[in-house]
């Protein structure tokens, strides 16, 4: 998608990549992947549902990426519900020939994605080797390496949708994971609220991640020049700008692709919406220490 865009001199480009999704990009800065959310079933008709509501959504003033977020659960929902065959027969069925009735097909969104062939079994809750040790154990079990990083404090359904989506960019997801240290400088005193070791222990129980790794920096540039990843998979906003720790993967022969977001979930907002950070309440680290 980089390449064709600054071949073509357009402001992006979008690859569709089939049941993986499509991947969107500008000849600058980082390319973003938003993975399909339903793996099998008939995909014909679902470009023609793509390309409609890609143009439809930047007609009404949509962000690049948000239109091809908006696409892909559109063409996931269409090839779930049958395809171009599911609409003929829910055309001819008196029954469903009401508003809304192929949406009744459409998979949940918040279901995932497939377990990638490299995801680990019976891993440890953080690998005591470092990351060098790592890595060369999962390139020694054959694919490449994926990794990814934060606080993952509270583990939600955007967290959950950033990992799924950075295991599908390869075959073994590591996460890299803020240490207490880090995360309280990062994000205040009163964070985190879950230490590190359940933290760490949560994240190994996925079946799309392969290790964890907690590193004490503040951010991840050291572990990553360890860890040497194929791909590094950063979850937020999608932004022209390069991101700090881009050269320090790319030196090392990798990738960085940027991962959406998934809109309304946030550790954040969770804690707010909780009353977590009324004044006087202590932290769960802070209980777990008293």
């Amino acid at each position: 998608a980089r390449s064709l865009a600054a071949a073509w001199a357009v402001g992006a480009v979008c690859v569709t990549a089939g049941d993986r999704g499509a991947f969107v990009a500008r000849a600058d800065g980082e390319p973003a992947y938003v993975p399909a959310t339903v793996a099998h079933g008939d995909p014909c008709g679902a470009g023609d549902r793509f390309a409609s509501t890609v143009a439809v959504a930047l007609a009404r003033g949509e962000g690049l990426v948000p239109a091809v977020v908006a696409a892909v659960a559109s063409a996931s929902a269409w090839v779930a519900a049958g395809g171009a065959e599911g609409y003929r027969r829910r055309a001819d069925s008196p029954a469903d020939r009401t508003p809304g009735a192929a949406r009744e097909h459409a998979p949940d969104r918040a279901s995932g994605a497939p377990t990638p062939s490299g995801a680990a079994q019976d891993v440890p809750p953080s690998d005591p080797d470092g990351p060098e040790a790592v890595a060369a154990r999962l390139r020694a079990a054959g694919g490449t390496v994926v990794a990814t990083g934060g606080c993952f404090d509270i583990l939600h359904a955007g967290h959950v949708a950033t990992l799924e989506a950075a295991a599908r960019l390869g075959d073994h997801l590591v996460v890299l994971l803020n240490g207490d240290a880090s995360v309280r400088r990062l994000k205040g005193p009163q964070r985190p609220v879950v230490g590190q070791a359940d933290r760490a222990r949560v994240l190994a129980a996925l079946d799309c991640v392969a290790a964890v790794v907690v590193f004490d920096e503040d951010d991840p540039r050291a572990a990553l020049d360890r860890l040497r990843p194929d791909v590094w998979a950063k979850g937020g906003d999608y932004t022209e700008g390069t991101l700090p720790e881009a050269e320090t993967v790319r030196r090392h022969g990798g990738r960085v692709v940027v991962l959406p977001y998934v809109d309304g979930r946030s550790t954040t907002s969770i804690l707010e919406r909780s009353g977590r950070f009324a004044p006087g309440v202590p932290t769960l680290t802070e209980e777990t220490t008293a």
